[in-house]
């Protein structure tokens, strides 16, 4: 008496890979939860702008986490100090301490960087 065992890699691959497939769950466990801090660390609304996903790259499975705000970067990269002036009209106009401002141009200090995304990486392990 024999028996034969023939492992197919690709077979188990594509099971694994499969959408709701135990490791797809675990990834979409992991984007999410990563995800989650992201929001919770990103300053203001930025939090808002946060989404996730479950891709499948040339290494496997991988979760990838993303903020589509428009001022991610300078808030990742932080900024130097810079002169902010009006683009379509003549003055600026803000409140500071209830005051209302205009005027022609602010020099801004810059920011600081914040990698919440980072941070939110590290969290979610």
């Amino acid at each position: 008496m024999s028996a034969e065992v023939r492992i197919d890699q690709g077979a188990i691959q594509r099971l694994l890979r499969r959408r709701g497939g135990k490791a797809y769950r675990q990834m979409e466990e992991r984007a999410r939860r990563v995800a989650r801090f992201a929001e919770e660390e990103a300053p203001g609304s930025m939090g808002d702008f946060v989404s996730w996903d479950v891709v499948v790259g040339p290494k496997g499975l991988q979760g990838v986490v993303r903020c589509n705000h428009p001022a991610v970067l300078f808030v990742l990269k932080g900024t130097r100090p810079h002169i902010i002036r009006p683009r379509r009209r003549q003055a600026l106009h803000f409140y500071v301490d209830g005051t209302e401002v205009f005027t022609k141009l602010v020099r801004h200090p810059g920011t600081r960087p914040n990698d919440f995304m980072a941070r939110a990486l590290r969290l979610g392990r």
